[in-house]
């Protein structure tokens, strides 16, 4: 045991959790703990929004792998998070998030800068603690830990009293816990695995569909080894892109409301799908009553609750993606390995894939040409993150991802203004790749101050803005459904993204011919600041294809015709 203050122990417990950052910004809740950071060798990033600060921990975790931390005071602060902490619950990212609290004799008494933040964000989080007393905050910083980063990952949100963190006693910091009724179930019942490898093995028409839980367990090998064995196309997700690289021969592309037709076409032919890591969200799934007509599903999920919950499934199989797809592939590895089928002739005959898509430059930048360019650019480890609307679905459909951990998007939520952030955050994670973010000029605006935490703190990444001088997704809809009614979608080409990112202190470049972007992009790798690349795009840009609300997967739009 050892005596040390409420604020001692808690730095002295990100210790032990191995915290090498911490994001946030510091306020009268919290200033017990950040004078101890002073004399501490955790760095703390000095975020300008609290929003971001929690972005930047959700795009740590999520190109390293371990939680990311971040850190608020009380009332505003705390409730600046929501929307971070909301993205990565979505997600499933592992953030431990802290908040400062008033004084415990004065909670619920509505005292200067209280919020119920326990309150706010029980919905949103996968667990959350407020501390009692400063005896306590070794095991429950441990739990919290713990909790984030096992199981399906969330979020946990810890609350701290000002006067908890003043408080002194003889601390002992355990190295192991016991959570009362968590338990997290990893391995699959050997009953399903059998009787899935038996539905496999009779497939005429086998599919996979892998989401962000395929990558979120490491199980990329696994997924390549079981599809090359069952010669089993596969269909990702938006979170599951990254999962295999996209040059792969049985590599469909996305699936969903923005998938590619290959994809969206063989996911409705399939006779037995097998979905792995994901939820069957209503933006793949879109028309449920037209979703996989003739498939008998397997769904492999580690959280239970989301087996079954959309989607009607044939056998759930409730384990950690990894062991799972291990143990079918040992288990078809005995049986004969499937010879190639007229399935998987058909699966090589679709040649209408999205790359002959026909765009109209109209003199502004071709972004569909942009995202090729791009990839030629950069090296296989470079992480993209993007932010929501048309750069992310043109990245999510046209960039070409190699690697696991190298793609990073607002999946769940569609958080405008997540990409910069979260790019940030990567950046601290892997200092050693290129980390871009591709965003557009409405949703870069949303935390573009954090220029000033990305100059300041040394963090230089590369930010690609898809200047349509409109709120792009938007006005799409607004193009295709409302007979071109742009309300309040137009920008009006404010502000100047080149004078913005040199008023902070960033490079700014503007991109005038895509013929430039290699040069641009060499010099942006190698610089010491963080460069913005504004790139003109047509205010009449589109993403196709698309499938409109309503319909089903076969109902692909290619234009506005």
């Amino acid at each position: 045991m050892v005596k040390l203050t409420g604020a001692q122990a808690i730095v002295e417990a990100l210790k032990k959790e191995k915290t090498k950052y911490v994001f946030g910004i510091p306020g009268g809740s919290t200033l017990p703990i950040y004078d101890v950071f002073y004399d501490s060798d955790i760095r703390i990033i000095l975020a300008r929004h609290e929003q971001c600060a929690a972005h930047m921990a959700d795009g740590f975790a999520r190109a390293s792998g371990v939680p990311g931390v971040c850190m608020a005071t009380s009332g505003p602060g705390a409730t600046n998070f929501v929307t971070g902490i909301a993205t990565a619950y979505m997600d499933s990212s592992p953030v431990v998030a802290f908040t400062g609290q008033v004084s415990r004799k004065v909670i619920g008494k509505d005292a200067f800068q209280e919020a119920d933040v326990i309150g706010i964000t029980t919905p949103i989080t996968k667990h959350h603690f407020q501390l009692k007393n400063a005896l306590e905050i070794p095991k429950t910083i441990w739990m919290a830990f713990k909790i984030a980063s096992t199981g399906r990952p969330g979020p946990v949100l810890v609350d701290m009293p000002k006067d908890v963190q003043l408080e002194s006693g003889d601390m002992e910091f355990p190295e192991k816990v016991e959570i009362r009724g968590y338990s997290p179930n990893y391995d699959p019942h050997p009953v399903q695995v059998k009787r899935a490898v038996k539905l496999l093995m009779n497939a005429e028409r086998p599919l996979i569909i892998a989401g962000g839980g395929v990558i979120i367990s490491g199980a990329s090998a696994e997924l390549i080894k079981l599809a090359e064995l069952l010669l089993a196309p596969i269909a990702i997700t938006l979170m599951g892109k990254g999962c295999m690289p996209e040059d792969h021969p049985l590599f469909l592309g996305m699936t969903g409301m923005h998938g590619t037709p290959d994809s969206n076409k063989l996911v409705n032919e399939a006779d037995v799908i097998l979905a792995v890591g994901t939820r069957f969200s209503d933006r793949t799934t879109c028309k449920l009553e037209c979703f996989c007509p003739e498939a008998e599903i397997i769904h492999v999920d580690i959280d239970a609750a989301e087996v079954g919950k959309n989607v009607k499934v044939s056998l759930p199989i409730i384990a950690d993606a990894k062991i799972a797809l291990q143990q079918m592939y040992n288990g078809l590895l005995k049986k004969s390995k499937k010879k190639k089928s007229p399935w998987f002739k058909r699966t090589k005959e679709l040649t209408e894939y999205i790359e002959s898509q026909k765009y109209n430059d109209d003199g502004y930048i071709n972004p569909i040409k942009l995202m090729s360019q791009l990839r030629k650019t950069l090296s296989l480890n470079a992480i993209i993150t993007t932010d929501v609307g048309l750069n992310q679905m043109l990245a999510a459909l046209y960039f070409k991802v190699l690697k696991p951990r190298t793609f990073i998007s607002s999946g769940g939520l569609g958080t405008m203004g997540f990409g910069f952030p979260a790019a940030i955050g990567a950046k601290v994670a892997r200092p050693d790749v290129p980390v871009i973010a591709i965003a557009g000029d409405g949703s870069f605006l949303m935390t573009a101050q954090d220029l000033a935490c990305s100059t300041t703190e040394n963090i230089p990444v590369i930010v690609l803005v898809l200047d349509n001088k409109m709120l792009g997704m938007v006005a799409q809809w607004q193009r295709l459904f409302y007979n071109r009614r742009y309300s309040s979608t137009e920008l009006k080409g404010v502000p100047d993204f080149v004078k913005l990112s040199e008023a902070f202190g960033a490079e700014g470049v503007r991109l005038e011919s895509i013929k430039d972007l290699p040069i641009i992009m060499k010099r942006a790798v190698k610089s010491d600041v963080t460069t913005v690349i504004d790139v003109p795009v047509s205010p009449e840009a589109n993403v196709f294809p698309m499938v409109p609300a309503g319909a089903g997967l076969n109902d692909i739009m290619w234009g506005e015709g």
